[in-house]
């Protein structure tokens, strides 16, 4: 069946007049004292550009300087590890040596939006996972071995004397077997460490270190929250959302039953301790929100109805932002190639994490407001006004001033759009909107992102304009890293 194809939207852009006069370009606060100059957001994007040590380096601060060049109302900082523990290129906040290089990327957005865009960093905790291991690898060095498999070969050879063969004998009879056959041997997470990678769950409490998250993740959160305000940043964004540890204790796969795990109540109980932890590791000043999920999209996961349960614990906590998005999970995500890990974007949750557009109706432009509509719905009926931040394929003026027309929302974000453009919002707010490099939602940057390499965008990696000079490139030549420059006038960006 041929896939459909939504056409971009048609686009009016206003005059410079018609924008100063717009809700989008109205100045909103933010937690106590912390205001933004518009209603405009960039979401945290990971551009792969910090060291394997997790340092921020001269491309990672010229990564977010870019964004600032368009004066976003607010900027965030790429998921940023809460652990001091290897992580690949992906910026980390786990021990105060991190300071100095997140106190330069603040003062370059400083410098590059003339003070005048708000910045947060995103605050992440997740667990181990491993690559899809070799199929003799697996059964030859990592699965342990139990009686269960002894059991199954005899079953399946009808020959009881398995129960007694070597362990060697055993693990390459295994290995022989067809997946088909191995249903019957290998339990249900045996079978996904073998077609999937091993992955760690915040239910696998019969490990010490996942039992004991209670008890580290807060002090872990309120550490980096104080760095991040060492540094200089506004405020955090704390990481409640898709694949990852937090995510995982407010769904409804979570069935842990030490108090913290089962009900509605056990399971938002650690999201609440570590926003508390946080808070009281922080100036009052200092912003805390966080980004959750209005829908898992997974069988047994969390719906709607969850995530305004949990908005509602979440504003009567106190929080300064509810930051909503949709899917994004491990569940139902594709298999990957032997030698690769599992990656929670390219399943059906994670198609509506970041739909593009092939998506399926209503199509991808909007396609998740009504869940932050719902989730601010209700916040103001508990007379809270928190402001809820919405995402999903959010890239014209009249779809971003029409979602807070009708009271959708109070800030819109747009991540896809802002890296084809990260001028957009400076071009649409000086009556330039023609010149909006428009994103086409291909995911392209995704894709990029799944390799764990420098993310660019389609529009703007291999065009290298007369005239820029030496541009920067990625580690293969291949790609610029960051967009070319806008002159500031009405002519669209090369």
């Amino acid at each position: 069946m041929a896939r459909t194809r939504h056409p971009l939207p048609d686009a009016h852009w206003p005059t410079s007049d018609e924008a100063a006069a717009s809700r989008l370009f109205s100045p909103v606060r933010i937690g106590q004292s912390c205001v933004a100059s518009s209603r405009t957001w960039v979401p945290a994007m990971v551009p792969w550009r910090a060291t394997e040590q997790g340092f921020a380096t001269d491309a990672v601060v010229d990564w977010y300087g870019r964004f600032a060049d368009g004066r976003p109302g607010v900027l965030v900082v790429e998921a940023t590890g809460i652990r001091d523990v290897p992580s690949g290129p992906l910026l980390r906040i786990g021990d105060d040596r991190f300071v100095p290089g997140l106190r330069r990327l603040v003062d370059e957005v400083r410098r590059r939006s003339g003070g005048n865009t708000r910045l947060l960093i995103q605050l992440i905790d997740f667990l181990s996972v491993r690559r899809r291991p070799m199929r003799e690898k697996y059964f030859g060095r990592y699965l342990a071995l139990r009686d269960g498999h002894r059991d199954g070969l005899a079953r399946h050879h009808a020959d009881p004397a398995w129960r007694s063969r070597p362990d060697d004998d055993v693990r390459e009879a295994l290995c022989g077997l067809s997946d088909d056959e191995l249903v019957g041997v290998l339990d249900e997470r045996e079978r996904q460490a073998l077609t999937h990678g091993h992955r760690e769950r915040v239910t696998d409490v019969d490990l010490a270190h996942v039992r004991d998250l209670p008890a580290t993740l807060p002090t872990l959160f309120g550490d980096a929250a104080r760095r991040a305000e060492t540094a200089g940043f506004d405020g955090v964004e704390l990481h409640y959302a898709h694949a990852y540890t937090m995510a995982s204790f407010l769904s409804r796969t979570n069935d842990r039953d030490d108090g913290y795990g089962g009900s509605p109540d056990a399971r938002v109980r650690l999201p609440l301790e570590v926003f508390d932890r946080v808070r009281s590791a922080v100036s009052p000043e200092f912003v805390v929100g966080c980004r959750f999920l209005g829908d898992e999209v997974i069988e047994g996961g969390s719906r709607i109805d969850d995530a305004v349960a949990y908005a509602r614990r979440f504003a009567a906590a106190g929080m300064d932002f509810l930051s909503v998005s949709k899917g994004g999970k491990f569940e139902d995500a594709k298999q990957p190639r032997v030698g690769e890990a599992v990656y929670p974007y390219t399943g059906p949750s994670g198609h509506e994490c970041m739909p593009t557009v092939f998506a399926g109706s209503p199509g991808p432009f909007g396609r998740n407001v009504p869940l932050s509509a719902a989730i601010r719905t209700a916040v103001r009926a508990d007379g809270h006004d928190v402001p809820v931040v919405t995402a999903g394929g959010i890239g014209t003026f009249d779809l971003a001033e029409s979602i807070l027309a009708d009271g959708h929302a109070d800030i819109v974000a747009a991540a896809r759009q802002s890296l084809a453009d990260p001028d957009w919002w400076q071009k649409v707010r000086a009556g330039h909107g023609g010149a909006v490099r428009r994103c086409v939602y291909t995911n392209y940057c995704e894709a990029l992102d799944q390799k764990h390499v420098e993310v660019t965008c389609q529009l703007w990696d291999r065009k290298f304009g007369e005239g820029e000079g030496d541009v920067p490139r990625t580690a293969d030549g291949k790609r610029r890293l960051t967009p070319p420059r806008w002159s500031g006038g009405g002519a669209e960006a090369p």
